[in-house]
């Protein structure tokens, strides 16, 4: 490995680590920021659009970048991160600025997936890096700041798009063209700071002769890909996603129409659950990182336990009640445990082609963020509430999180 030190004595790799939290931070403003505004979306489209419809954009970007999770870790080994990540950034802002201009929801679907094809480069380039550069000693505590900047960026979306366009009437697509902005940023941000290694190098008979002399034995085939204990895993991480997706979705509309809250109070209540997660994620990283052989404990009490917080959300009587639960749920939800799955994936995954493994993991997971905003949007309209949609997600969780457990249970006893 190349040295990870500059001639200012910064490590690379703590560069590595705030570069990448301020991409998630740009990609998740993005996300989080049309939900609070559904309705200002619909009142500006020919026809307006129904919860199903609505639903169905961030279906469409999450179609999108699971489409591209695979292919975008093959490419990562094959050519390299940087080679990946910049393109894909670029589309992202593309799409942005056509969402900006749209008068159609087709028009915004066709967008929303090119934005998720955009953004499904960052993930396996994302943590193609910092498998490569972060000691691993530290590896769970920098993912978990790393994964910070998703809950920062949905945070401020969310109270960004409340605040700006839903309490002050500034037009939807202003939320647009600060995405685009902040794209621009990342891009150079990229160029400029991100070096090619020797594990990028494109040259194909140097890889070859590295490979025959370094790799272990152990390749990310198929079998090895599709384990039980690897199986298990992907269905823990779509239970998790599913939850956090449905949430992060629908948790806007829901206080607004089911639960009473007006204007900027739902945007900042919404990013309780994103803000809470940051001490959560940081400290249960730094306990997993000092407890290195208890993950799958971690994991389990952690799931276990954002499930119930989950379902006393929906149970909540009061609005105090309701935030004490989202801030929980927060706290030891999917990105407070995100970085321990993750470590735990690189203990037991094929200790070559990660990009390729980080691809499948995430593929699974996200699978579920194609389905829960559309499934609530319909439940939405059939039923006139999304409380359903919260008990499916707690559902989930509650069995992914049990198939996971007896899983590793097994290994152990064998």
């Amino acid at each position: 490995m190349e040295t990870t030190e500059n001639k200012t004595g910064f490590a690379y790799w703590k560069k590595i680590v705030i570069l990448l939290c301020a991409g998630w931070m740009a990609i998740w403003i993005y996300r989080s920021a049309l939900s609070p505004i559904y309705p200002q979306i619909s009142s500006s489209l020919k026809g307006g659009a129904s919860d199903t419809a609505l639903g169905l954009i961030s279906s469409f970007y999450f179609t999108g970048y699971v489409a591209m999770q695979i292919p975008a870790g093959l490419l990562v080994d094959r050519i390299g991160k940087k080679k990946v990540l910049i393109p894909g950034f670029i589309l992202f802002g593309i799409a942005a600025f056509i969402i900006s201009q749209a008068t159609t929801i087709g028009v915004i679907y066709a967008a929303s997936l090119l934005a998720g094809v955009g953004c499904g480069s960052f993930y396996g380039s994302a943590y193609s890096l910092t498998s490569e550069y972060i000691p691993q000693a530290k590896r769970s505590f920098s993912t978990a700041i790393v994964n910070s900047g998703s809950a920062v960026g949905s945070g401020l979306g969310l109270i960004l798009s409340s605040f700006l366009v839903a309490q002050r009437g500034l037009p939807w697509q202003t939320m647009m063209y600060i995405t685009v902005a902040l794209v621009i940023i990342m891009l150079i941000a990229f160029q400029t700071i991100i070096k090619e290694s020797k594990s990028d190098a494109v040259a194909k008979p140097a890889v070859k002769e590295e490979v025959k002399v370094e790799a272990p034995k152990e390749k990310a085939s198929m079998k090895t890909l599709f384990q039980p204990k690897m199986l298990f895993a992907y269905i823990l991480y779509f239970a998790t996603c599913y939850a956090y997706y449905m949430t992060v979705t629908w948790l806007p509309s829901f206080l607004g129409t089911e639960r009473g809250f007006e204007g900027a109070a739902i945007g900042f209540s919404a990013a309780l659950v994103s803000f809470a997660s940051i001490p959560g994620a940081l400290a249960f990283s730094r306990l997993a990182d000092k407890f290195m052989d208890h993950k799958v404990r971690f994991i389990v009490i952690l799931q276990f336990s954002a499930a119930i917080m989950l379902l006393l959300t929906v149970q909540a009587t009061s609005s105090t009640f309701l935030l004490i639960a989202l801030i929980m749920y927060g706290f030891l939800g999917k990105l407070a445990v995100e970085p321990i799955i993750i470590s735990w994936l690189g203990d037991n995954a094929p200790k070559v082609g990660i990009g390729t493994t980080l691809g499948v993991f995430n593929f699974f997971g996200m699978m579920s963020s194609i389905i829960a905003p559309a499934l609530t949007g319909q439940i939405s309209d059939v039923t006139g509430s999304k409380v359903m949609g919260f008990y499916i997600s707690v559902g989930l969780l509650v069995i992914g999180t049990t198939l996971f457990m007896l899983a590793n249970m097994k290994k152990k006893a064998a």
